[in-house]
């Protein structure tokens, strides 16, 4: 019964973190924008938290590069299980414009198991909101 009820509250309000792994801010500015009134993230239940200790899903932007590769890894684990990675943007999914680059590795999925991906250069709100839905959708 409790083990319903954990499962029940996880997927119904969901904690996210937002976690800026060397992007470019386009996506960061839209993440933001899903959290404003206008498109109101928080009426499924979605909760930005600050802290990898209180989230269960965290969504990542930009490609991971080889100064803080170390700690993602480390914010990842520090994470409760069970945990969800959402690579979100061109730059998280396959490292787009960085690509090459001596610095960045081609992205998220080289560093983090990635359950969900929301491609778009920015991606657009109502695309967030539709793939974090659809991951949570997914645990039912």
């Amino acid at each position: 019964m409790i083990e319903r009820l954990v499962h029940w509250s996880r997927v119904k309000s969901p904690w996210v973190l937002h976690l800026n792994t060397g992007a470019c801010n386009a996506c960061d500015i839209e993440i933001l924008a899903a959290l404003m009134p206008r498109f109101d993230l928080e009426r499924f239940g979605i909760l930005l938290k600050g802290t990898p200790r209180h989230a269960d899903v965290i969504i990542c932007t930009g490609p991971v590069t080889r100064q803080n590769r170390d700690r993602v890894v480390r914010i990842y684990e520090q994470v409760p299980d069970p945990k969800f990675v959402v690579a979100v943007g061109a730059c998280a999914m396959s490292g787009c414009v960085y690509r090459g680059s001596y610095n960045a590795n081609l992205g998220v999925d080289q560093v983090l198991p990635v359950n969900a991906y929301i491609p778009g250069c920015p991606i657009r709100p109502d695309a967030l909101i539709d793939g974090v839905v659809k991951l949570l959708n997914s645990l039912k």
